[in-house]
């Protein structure tokens, strides 16, 4: 604890720390808290998430703070409702030996009067949200007159969600503090003018270049055809046994889909955007917090401000538009000093956007190939011996039933035993992936194309099928016929083009007599679906890229298929 307290440290506040284990502050700790603890100067201190910040400058804010004033001397904004729980939790935690003081946040979703009762029992320090604190301003529940210091925490998340009037009023009611602190991963130009408007000279701490992703995070991605994205992330994370990641989509829908598609495919994920009620999201949380969830699929605004230490892997269901939004997502792994894995999947007309993240974030990315169902086996089978080998043996509880596990496995030598352990939770996965195709783009994996249209790969099947656009068919609704109705799996589908009066779908080859049956015993508006082979001429211009003759086909209804 030394070089703790060789920053300015009480004893009180350095007994807190070791009980949380800290033993080595972190750069930006060693930088923050010897200038915050003068608590003369407004200080912007730029880091990713994840480095420490809270410490940073909560220590110092306890330090500052009397506990025998029973009023409001220092604010801490967050952006979100998770962000402002956590950090009030870790400052009580930091001062568990002091006694004195109150830690109170308060945010929506919760009892307002509750909030105003504990405010008013003599709150030294506050955690607020934005919009829950200017609530409380209205109802003059709460007075800033005393408020000496102001913590901006992830400013540039609070900017980036319209808070900025917000902050207009809260910092306006806090007119007589004396230093503000501001601390972001990024130096946005919102950012910047906040820092004009609101302090005085501010000292810049920058841990590392400005706008930089955590180094600590490895950087890839993976290619594939839009078909085959969902395929495509769940060999990724079938390849990384014990994951425990966030998964970024870009839209609420999305995040939906996947999420359930996931759940429904056995993973153990949810789901996290802002379609929830507040239960359901503290709910999810929760569980990922705990680890009892291991995959947590949500959009960017909704996992703002999420501080989950230890997770392994953030995976992009896509690009985000900005790369500022890529730093704060892939933010979320590797952090206090730990290493991280971002992991983007994308087709390829975005793979230009990854070097513009290059440039934008100065990180190197590394493209690799999707995993084969071959490497995903391989990789479960020696997490499954290692988990094995690692296991810890209750000897005691054990004991009394070792005597008939010993009869019931007396006729199996050594290695039979072992075979047959190995293959209790591989053989699911080797029954999955048996025979899987390889979804990475290349011209022996995938199916490709010549000017016809037709399919180049001896191991699909392109038909073309009398229904389109006009009958109600989409993509989306013809993927779920094929995948649910018929149990095809995503990565045995090839190209989908659905025009207005019919369409053409590539399917692999164990699969394509079961989808043309069924097919075939389905109508449409009472009109009987029809398929044919699109290589042998098909019975209305087939691939060579001609359209039905359909009489009156404008006057069909759409419907769904």
């Amino acid at each position: 604890m030394e070089l703790f307290k060789n920053l300015g440290l009480r004893d009180d506040m350095l007994e807190g720390i070791a009980a949380l284990g800290f033993s080595t502050p972190t750069p930006v700790q060693e930088l923050v808290i010897p200038a915050a603890l003068t608590g003369e100067k407004d200080l912007i201190a730029l880091a990713q998430t994840g480095t420490g910040k809270t410490a940073a400058f909560g220590l110092p804010l306890l330090q500052l703070s009397n506990p025998d004033l029973k009023a409001v001397q220092a604010l801490v904004l967050c952006p979100t409702r998770e962000l402002c729980v956590q950090v009030a939790s870790d400052l009580t935690d930091y001062c568990q030996f002091s006694k004195k003081y109150k830690v109170v946040a308060v945010y929506g979703g919760a009892s307002i009067e509750t909030q105003i009762k504990s405010i008013r029992a003599g709150a030294q320090i506050v955690v607020a949200t934005p919009g829950r604190l200017v609530d409380l301003l209205s109802r003059k529940a709460v007075d800033l007159s005393k408020c000496e210091r102001v913590v901006l925490d992830e400013a540039d998340e609070m900017l980036d969600m319209g808070f900025k009037d917000s902050l207009d009023v809260i910092l306006g009611a806090a007119v007589n503090r004396k230093t503000t602190w501001l601390f972001s991963a990024t130096m946005s130009g919102a950012v910047r003018n906040i820092a004009k408007e609101y302090m005085t000279m501010p000292t810049e701490l920058t841990l590392g270049t400005r706008n930089q992703a955590n180094e600590n995070i490895k950087h890839i991605y993976y290619v594939c055809r839009p078909d085959d994205k969902y395929a495509a992330l769940k060999r990724i994370v079938d390849n990384h046994p014990g994951i425990y990641g966030l998964i970024f989509c870009r839209t609420k829908n999305d995040t939906k889909e996947i999420a359930e598609q996931m759940m429904r495919d056995g993973y153990n994920s949810d789901a996290l955007h802002g379609d929830l009620s507040q239960a359901d999201r503290d709910k999810a949380m929760g569980r990922f917090r705990d680890r009892t969830l291991q995959l947590l699929i949500a959009t960017d605004v909704a996992a703002r401000g999420i501080d989950v230490s230890d997770i392994t892997h953030v995976i992009h269901y896509g690009l985000p538009d900005d790369a500022e939004v890529y730093t704060h997502r892939s933010g979320r792994t590797g952090r206090a000093g730990k290493k991280g894995v971002s992991i983007s999947i994308i087709s390829p007309k975005f793979e230009s956007r990854i070097k513009e993240i290059e440039r934008a974030c100065r990180v190197s990315f590394e493209k690799q190939n999707i995993p084969t169902g071959a490497e995903v086996c391989e990789n479960q089978l020696f997490h499954i011996i290692k988990n094995i080998h690692d296991q810890e043996v209750k000897q005691a509880e054990i004991e009394p039933f070792l005597p008939k596990i010993y009869e019931e496995l007396a006729d199996l030598s050594k290695e039979e035993l072992i075979k047959r352990f190995a293959s209790v939770e591989f053989n699911r996965f080797l029954k999955y992936y048996q025979g899987a195709i390889d979804i990475n783009i290349s011209k022996n994996s995938r199916p490709l194309r010549g000017d016809s249209g037709i399919v180049a790969n001896p191991n699909f099947v392109r038909y073309f099928v009398n229904i389109g656009e006009l009958d109600g068919v989409d993509k989306k609704t013809f993927l779920k016929v094929m995948t649910k109705n018929m149990g095809v799996p995503g990565s045995a589908i090839g190209q989908i083009d659905i025009k207005k009066a019919f369409m053409h779908f590539d399917v692999a080859n164990e699969f394509a007599v079961l989808v043309k049956n069924e097919l075939q015993m389905m109508s449409l508006h009472g009109r009987k679906v029809r398929v044919d082979n699109a290589d042998r001429g098909g019975f209305a211009g087939g691939g060579g890229g001609g359209k039905p003759k359909f009489k009156e086909k404008e006057k069909r209804k759409k419907g769904i298929f």
